[in-house]
């Protein structure tokens, strides 16, 4: 079952690069004018943690594909159970202390057991869905690979997690496209958290125009009569949840999702994070202020400076430039995990690079945005950038395992073992 193999060296290149591109925004962020003992120490237990993620890496790259096939079922298991135990004596840490992600034993903040589960939840989604002769064509088709899902998505969002969950959320969609389910059939997937996004407006007029547009998507698909009588329906009881799941989140949450329409509606609380990040990118300017220079990070008016807005004092300390190295370093890792995705041989392999790409994919996306308040301030990080060492393990992990696929691939780029488009 472990073999010795060689890794993609471009893969591991780039996210060395990335990782120790992060560890020097974590040392800058904690270099203030104002104490913050644990933010200015935060890069050696960043570094502390690189060397047992390398280990981790290592040993990944050792573990054969088909390994990881066998151990899928047990590892989704333990990761579902490790998110319950979560709920039961887990705590939360700084601005989330009301939410329950972290186990903590004696004091010891262990780490979140989420970032492991978005793994076994990639492995177990591309199990599923690599069993079947053909892509997804019915809605029917997605009852199992959806519920593979939505059981840690719901544990997630009972910590309540709302960022962590939309990840669930990408990786499920990415690896349906990818396996070669429709865009229709997709946004018809998707039509309940809509309907739930849209309910949480509460502004009845769109969502029931959302209802109409949907009936006649669903009059176009023509799927069959139970599916649509169940589309319709959980479509109606997102809509009416919508205001009792709003209840449910916590207040930090709900101002965080209110003041990404308005920031200025509480500038000194909710609104304080992203004007206080968009101050510092905006202050960057080309070349930024200087590698732990800026002013917004130094007098600690910028909030998770070394975790969630990490990106914000890379914009105001590097500028531009500094901006478009790393989203262009994002940008290479995610063409050669699509070259690996292309290259895989078997389904498993295949569908498994693309979830971990789906998965990055949401993390830059959502953190990047809502630095510059084009998303919702959800407190998700960046990958290989933000301080968290449960977080930069399960991303080590997964470029290990993207090794390891790459290494067994031998196909040509573009073979792919199976009609994604079908």
């Amino acid at each position: 079952m472990i073999r010795k193999s060689f890794a993609d060296w471009p893969l591991v290149i780039i996210a060395l690069l990335l990782t120790g591109f992060g560890i020097a925004m974590v040392y800058s962020a904690g270099q203030t004018d104002v104490p913050m003992q644990y933010v200015q120490g935060a890069w050696r237990r960043q570094s502390a943690w690189l060397a047992v993620s390398l280990l981790a890496f290592f040993l990944a790259t050792r573990t054969s594909v088909r390994f990881l096939d066998l151990i899928t079922v047990p590892a989704y298991v333990a990761g579902i159970l490790l998110l319950v135990a979560t709920l039961i004596i887990g705590t939360g840490a700084g601005t989330a202390a009301s939410m329950k992600g972290w186990i903590t034993i004696g004091g010891v903040r262990l780490g979140q057991p989420a970032e492991l589960a978005k793994l076994t939840v990639v492995l177990m989604l591309a199990k599923v869905l690599a069993s079947r002769r053909e892509a997804p064509r019915s809605l029917l088709d997605l009852v199992r690979p959806g519920l593979i899902v939505a059981v840690p998505w719901l544990l997630v969002m009972a910590q309540p997690d709302l960022g962590t969950s939309m990840v669930f959320l990408g990786i499920f969609f990415t690896m349906l496209f990818w396996s070669g389910a429709s865009l229709t059939l997709l946004v018809l997937a998707a039509s309940p958290a809509i309907s739930l996004i849209l309910g949480f407006s509460n502004i009845a007029p769109l969502w029931g125009a959302w209802l109409l547009l949907l009936l006649a998507l669903v009059a176009a698909y023509r799927p069959y009569v139970a599916e649509g009588t169940i589309l319709i329906v959980a479509n109606l009881l997102m809509g009416v949840a919508a205001p009792l799941l709003w209840e449910r989140l916590s207040e930090h949450q709900q101002d965080r999702l209110l003041v990404f329409l308005d920031p200025s509606r509480d500038p000194r609380q909710s609104g304080y994070h992203v004007i206080q990040s968009k101050i510092a990118i905006g202050s960057g300017g080309f070349t930024g202020k200087g590698f732990g220079e800026g002013t917004q990070k130094r007098l600690a008016f910028l909030p998770a400076q070394h975790t969630d807005f990490i990106f914000a004092v890379l914009g105001e300390e590097l500028g531009f430039i500094g901006v478009a190295a790393a989203l262009g370093l994002f940008l290479l890792l995610f063409l050669r995990v699509v070259r690996v995705a292309t290259r895989a041989r078997e389904p498993f392999a295949t569908l498994v690079a693309a979830g971990i790409l789906g998965s990055w994919l949401v993390h830059v996306v959502v953190n990047v945005g809502m630095t510059v308040n084009l998303m919702p301030i959800t407190g998700i990080p960046l990958p290989f950038f933000s301080y968290g060492g449960s977080f930069l393990l399960a991303s080590w992990l997964a470029v290990g395992i993207l090794g390891r696929i790459s290494s067994e691939g031998r196909g040509k780029a573009g073979e792919i073992p199976f009609d994604l488009r079908t």
